[in-house]
């Protein structure tokens, strides 16, 4: 014959839909309780001669039944489940003497030990509800419960979805951020960690692949063969092959999908052939770069407007969207992307159109990682200290007073 132990709990889920339950006491655990009995759809009774503010709501809403009055015996009558909370011990233990003669299972405030039920701490992730019990010890069980549901919302624990059935495919176009795996989105790493595909770009958070499970083809979007189509084509190509098959599918990419990433030309693909697509947004290197080298954007005095410009098509070029002239007339921040192989060509035209040889101008390559550097210079020597430093891409380039203000530290 088993050993009886006294501090061992059975867990189980309680069905309670529809479902009487008894809560006596309308006080903060009636408070902390309540929400999660109607979110499961019981027939809350409530006992109590008073209750806080929002236990009261909840009754003027119409969700639990309130008796405004002491608990009496005989309450627990046809109850399948009861609270027992009320500041009053002698009440507390005849409900609770009341709960054992009547078979229904009690939980005491007041005294764990006295109880026939404990309440487990509990959360909720994406469908998944975790209940943790660590006998008398109820923070450790918080602490717990705590660690589990982060874990779960941002992909750092990962819980696969196992289908039973075919399931139509998805796309998500996610924004990994400037670099830095820890700069990803909750929401992002989530659904990494569900995806059975992902193809990623060059910059994206690489570090992050490889914390993916085994099962998981990860594909470079670098390397997909595309022949005579252009490299986006074969890319929207391969998106759509795999959705098609039923596949959860993740194209990851560097910063935000929608900053010079062509987001919108895939998630226009996927429309056109009736995919789902989420589109979850980055943390953008336009931003988070010059942060992670000690340089605000704008800064009170001194800029109150950053402008975004892309620079990897040169000033003078037929194929240049930008008014190289209205940007140089600009006094605040400046921030050039995919720069570094024109940024002799920019500074000058910046310097012809009026802005100052002498404005400082920091570049950041590999801004958040590990191999992250700094040059500065001015626009007049930009150009030959991004020679001379051997600067590659990526790199942010910022343009304007901002870059002296700054720690200037970085990582």
């Amino acid at each position: 014959m088993a050993e009886h132990n006294e501090s061992a709990a059975y867990p189980v889920g309680l069905r309670l839909a529809g479902r009487r339950v008894v809560v006596l006491g309308g006080g903060q655990v009636a408070q902390r309780r309540l929400p999660a009995l109607i979110a499961a759809g019981a027939d809350v009774l409530l006992i109590s001669p008073s209750a806080t503010p929002s236990v009261e709501a909840m009754a003027d809403a119409g969700e639990v039944r309130w008796e405004r009055r002491r608990y009496a015996d005989g309450d627990l009558d046809g109850a399948w489940y009861a609270l027992i909370s009320t500041n009053d011990p002698d009440a507390n233990r005849a409900a609770s003497a009341e709960a054992e003669a009547r078979r229904v299972w009690a939980v005491r405030s007041d005294d764990a030990e006295a109880a026939t039920a404990w309440t487990p701490a509990t959360g909720r992730s994406e469908g998944v509800t975790v209940a943790v019990l660590t006998g008398r010890d109820p923070r450790r069980s918080a602490a717990v419960r705590d660690a589990i549901v982060e874990g779960l919302r941002d992909g750092s624990l990962t819980a696969p979805h196992f289908r039973t059935h075919p399931a139509a495919g998805h796309v998500a176009l996610v924004g990994g951020g400037p670099g830095d795996p820890d700069l990803i989105t909750v929401r992002g790493r989530r659904l990494l960690a569900r995806a059975d595909v992902v193809i990623a770009d060059r910059l994206g958070p690489r570090d992050l692949l490889d914390e993916l499970p085994p099962h998981v083809e990860v594909i470079d979007a670098a390397k997909i063969p595309y022949g005579r189509a252009m490299a986006q084509e074969a890319i929207n190509n391969a998106l759509i092959e795999h959705a098609r098959a039923g596949k959860a599918v993740v194209r990851l990419k560097g910063g935000d999908p929608y900053v010079f990433g062509r987001g919108m030309e895939e998630a226009q693909a996927l429309a056109e052939h009736g995919i789902p697509c989420t589109v979850v947004p980055g943390i953008s290197s336009t931003i988070s770069v010059p942060g992670a080298a000690g340089i605000p954007v704008t800064h009170r005095g001194v800029a109150h407007e950053f402008t975004v410009v892309s620079g990897h098509v040169a000033p003078g070029d037929p194929r240049s969207l930008v008014d190289w002239e209205a940007v140089a007339r600009l006094r605040g921040t400046l921030v050039l992307l995919m720069s570094v192989e024109n940024i002799g060509a920019i500074a000058e035209t910046l310097v012809r159109h009026g802005r100052p040889a002498a404005t400082p101008v920091a570049v950041v390559q590999e801004g958040t990682t590990a191999a992250q550097r700094r040059v500065d210079a001015t626009l007049a020597t930009v150009g030959e200290r991004v020679r001379a430093e051997g600067i590659r891409p990526p790199a942010v380039i910022v343009v304007g007073d901002v870059v002296t203000v700054g720690t200037g530290t970085g990582r």
